[in-house]
């Protein structure tokens, strides 16, 4: 049979979306500022690292390459995402950026994996570095590191946007890079104690997987159509069946198409003579307002409705 009674709605694509809009113009300077500086550092560190025979600077510049990369797939993410939606790609390009940060954060593992690595064969034959040299080097690294790490807080949205947040990630890595680099560097000035090279390369690469870990989660359970982190889809329902003439809510679905943009549809069965398109209303702005979801879809039903079962 039939949808009978059958309202939908896309309601909320003007408001919502320049605040959208806005957010994602902070981002993309704050990502700028933050590859421009990082690049700058990766090459200092890198030929500071030959120089010096440092592993710790070596596998902090190898990081920042990373870094790097990872900034500029972050930035096209958020170029390639804005293109419009087309015939064959309804909800446009977004999720493209849930990927950037999904293979973000395998880079991550891989960095951490080699630096692992390298460390396991210095463990045994420790080589002399110059430590001092070693040492301002990778100062200026965590300078450099912390002013990317800010100019991200401050422009860009790194709590709610996963891609963001896999960019910021690698540079808060660096950072933790750099210190280990400084506190390797202090050990074996004051003590000829080159194992500390590797050991603290290998503590850094446990903190970056920790950071990695983290990112792939959240980005695959997007990809899944997981529910947002933030809304309890129980609360959803319940809020939605205290609605004057809401006899239950069912086919509930609520998903995430990009970072700070959640959709939700589901289905209502209402009363015979109720007022359908008031309950309709009030269902948008209640979920607008109380769980900023902007885009929903909402099928309202009668009980002369029958459609088969659904799946999902």
């Amino acid at each position: 049979m039939g949808h009978h009674h059958h309202s939908g709605d896309h309601h909320g694509h003007h408001h919502g979306h320049s605040h959208f809009a806005e957010t994602r113009e902070g981002n993309k300077k704050g990502l700028i500022i933050a590859l421009t500086i990082t690049a700058g550092i990766m090459l200092l560190e890198f030929f500071g690292g030959l120089v010096t025979n440092s592993l710790a600077l070596l596998s902090d510049a190898g990081h920042m390459l990373s870094d790097t990369s990872s900034l500029i797939l972050s930035l096209f993410a958020i170029w390639f995402a804005q293109r419009p939606a087309s015939r064959n790609k309804t909800y446009g390009f977004y999720r493209f950026e849930i990927l950037a940060a999904l293979f973000n954060g395998l880079t991550l593992f891989i960095i951490a994996g080699i630096i692992v690595w390298e460390a396991y064969g210095r463990f045994f034959q420790p080589p002399t570095v110059a430590s001092g040299s070693m040492m301002v080097i990778a100062a200026i690294g965590l300078i450099a590191n912390l002013i990317s790490a800010w100019s991200l807080i401050r422009k860009s949205d790194i709590k709610n946007n996963v891609n963001l947040r896999s960019a910021y990630l690698h540079i808060l890595g660096d950072a933790l890079g750099s210190v280990g680099a400084i506190i390797a560097g202090a050990l074996m000035l004051l003590f000829d104690w080159y194992i500390a090279d590797p050991i603290i390369s290998v503590i850094v690469a446990l903190l970056i997987l920790k950071s990695a870990l983290g990112v792939m989660k959240q980005s695959i359970h997007i990809l899944m159509e997981g529910t947002p982190i933030t809304i309890d889809q129980s609360e959803v329902e319940s809020y939605l069946k205290q609605i004057n003439g809401v006899i239950n809510v069912h086919d509930l679905h609520i998903w995430t198409i990009t970072s700070g943009l959640d959709s939700l549809s589901c289905h209502l069965l209402v009363e015979e003579h109720a007022d359908t398109q008031e309950i309709l209303q009030r269902a948008i702005d209640l979920i607008k307002d109380k769980f900023q979801i902007e885009h929903t879809t909402i099928q309202i039903e009668t009980k002369s409705l029958n459609h088969s079962d659904l799946k999902i």
